[in-house]
C-alpha cells in the first residue's frame, strides 16, 4: 500500500492491457450472476516455499468478485447531481465473522483527491466468502489500511496514507467517522493498515513528513483511542522510526540497531502458530525493506531485513484455509486454496515498491509487477512461489 498514485495508476494501466481480454469474457458472466458471487478458477503448481520445510504444492485460484460488476453513486467534486461509476483498484482486505471486508480507491489520491471522474469516495464492500455482496459503505477519502477486532466485532478502515488522513469504524453494520485531535498528525503524514494488539488499537504512520518536516524520533506506528460522543480519535507513539531494535539477520545480527523508518506500511500480528516471532506486532517498512516486529508494549524490538520488498503478508494457520488476496490491476478479489503448509508466510512481493524503484514503474526485468511470493523469517529471503497467471496480490488475509 505504498503512497505512490501515479506509480499506482501506471500499474494498472499497463496490467489492464494483460489482463483486458481475459477479463472481458469474465465479466459477461459475472454480470449474468449480479451480486450472487461469481468465480473464474485455475490451477498453477507452486515453486518451493522459502519457509524452511515447506514443499511445493498445487495451488487453486478462484476470482470471487470483481468491482467492475459493483456500482456506487457519487457527487462529482462533492456538488451537484449525484452519478454513478463502478468500482475500482481494491487494495485492502480483511476478515470478521465469516465475511471478507475490501477497500475499493476508486482512483482517489492518496490526500483525498478527487478521481478523474470527479469522485472523493473510496468504497467498502461486504462479501461473503464466495463472492457475494452483502452491504457497502462509501467512506470520503482513499481507504489503504483496515483492520478487524473480533472481540467487538469492529470492522476499521483508514483513509489517505500521504496526509489529512482519518477512520472509520463500522459496527453493527453503521460506518461512523472519526476525526483526529491531532492536524497534521506528529509525523506530518498519514496512516496506513490497522491491526487491534491486545486491545490496543495500532496504525501505521505512513509517509512521514508528506505536510511538513518530520521530527527524528517521530512515531512510526500510533496507538488509537476512540472518543465516541466526540467522533474523534486520539493518537499516541507505539514506537518511533528511530527507535532501537535487534538485528535478526545481516551483518549486524544480533546486535542493537538503530532504525531509519522511511516507509512504515502494513501490518499484522503474528499467529501464535508460527514458528518464528510467535504473537508479535509485525509492521512492515516496505521501501526500506523491512519487517519490524515488537511486544505487546512497543518494547523489545527486532528486525528483519528482506531480499525484496513486500506489501501484505499473511501466514497460514492451517493446511485446508483460504488465502484471500485483491487483484487491483484485474480488479478482484481472488481465493486461493491449498494445501498450505501452516507457518508459510506468504505475501505480496512489490519490486515497484522498493525506495529505489523508479518513478516509471512497472519497469521490468528488475521493476515488475506483484507477484506472489513468501518470506522465509528466519533469514529475510523472499522468493517467488508460484505465478497465479496475471494476478498480482495487495492486500492479503489467511482464513483457516
Amino acid at each position: 500500500m505504498r503512497h505512490s498514485d501515479r506509480i499506482q495508476r501506471l500499474f494498472v494501466k499497463i496490467f489492464s492491457l494483460r489482463t483486458a481480454t481475459r477479463l472481458g469474457a469474465m465479466v459477461v458472466a459475472a454480470g449474468l450472476l449480479g451480486t450472487a458471487g461469481c468465480s473464474s478458477s485455475s490451477t498453477t503448481s507452486a515453486g518451493p516455499s522459502p519457509t524452511a520445510g515447506a514443499a511445493s504444492h498445487t495451488f487453486t485460484v478462484r476470482q470471487i468478485a470483481f468491482g467492475t460488476i459493483i456500482k456506487h453513486s457519487f457527487q462529482p467534486n462533492g456538488t451537484g447531481a449525484a452519478t454513478s461509476g463502478r468500482l475500482s483498484q481494491p487494495d485492502d482486505i480483511v476478515a470478521l465473522d465469516g465475511k471478507l471486508y475490501v477497500g475499493f480507491q476508486n482512483g482517489v489520491g492518496s490526500q483525498g483527491e478527487a478521481a478523474p471522474s470527479g469522485n472523493l469516495d473510496s468504497t467498502l464492500v461486504e462479501f461473503t466468502t464466495s463472492g457475494s455482496v452483502v452491504k457497502q459503505w462509501d467512506m470520503t477519502g482513499k481507504i489503504d489500511g483496515m483492520g478487524a477486532d473480533p472481540a467487538t466485532k469492529r470492522v476499521f478502515a483508514s483513509v489517505n496514507e500521504d496526509s489529512k488522513s482519518s477512520l472509520y469504524v463500522v459496527s453493527n453494520g453503521t460506518a461512523t467517522h472519526y476525526t483526529y485531535t491531532q492536524s497534521p498528525l506528529p509525523h506530518q503524514g498519514g496512516t496506513d493498515a490497522i491491526s487491534v494488539f491486545n486491545g490496543k488499537i495500532l496504525i501505521s504512520a505512513s509517509a512521514p513528513g508528506t505536510s511538513g518536516k518530520a521530527p527524528a524520533n517521530a512515531p512510526a506506528v500510533y496507538v488509537v483511542t476512540l472518543i465516541p460522543g466526540a467522533m474523534t480519535a486520539t493518537v499516541a507513539p507505539f514506537f518511533a522510526v528511530n527507535a532501537t531494535a535487534t538485528a535478526v539477520n545481516g551483518p549486524d545480527a544480533s546486535k542493537t540497531v538503530t532504525l531509519a523508518l522511511t516507509d512504515p506500511d502494513s501490518n499484522m500480528v503474528v499467529p501464535s502458530s508460527s514458528s518464528k516471532f510467535a504473537g508479535d506486532f509485525m509492521l512492515n517498512s516496505q521501501g526500506d525493506l523491512q519487517l519490524i516486529f515488537s511486544a505487546a508494549n512497543g518494547q523489545n524490538l527486532q528486525v528483519l531485513k528482506l531480499s525484496n520488498p513486500v506489501d501484505d503478508t499473511a501466514i497460514a494457520t492451517s493446511a485446508n484455509g483460504t488465502l484471500y488476496t485483491t487483484d487491483s490491476g484485474a480488479n478482484s478479489v481472488d481465493a486461493i486454496t491449498g494445501p498450505f503448509k501452516p507457518g508459510t508466510a506468504y505475501t505480496a512481493v512489490a519490486p515497484c515498491n522498493a525506495n529505489s524503484a523508479p518513478s516509471v514503474c512497472p519497469a521490468p526485468p528488475t521493476y515488475g509487477p506483484n507477484y506472489f511470493g513468501a518470506i522465509n523469517l528466519a533469514t529475510g529471503a523472499v522468493s517467488k512461489v508460484t505465478e497465479v497467471g496475471p494476478v498480482a496480490p495487495k492486500g492479503m488475509i489467511f482464513v483457516p
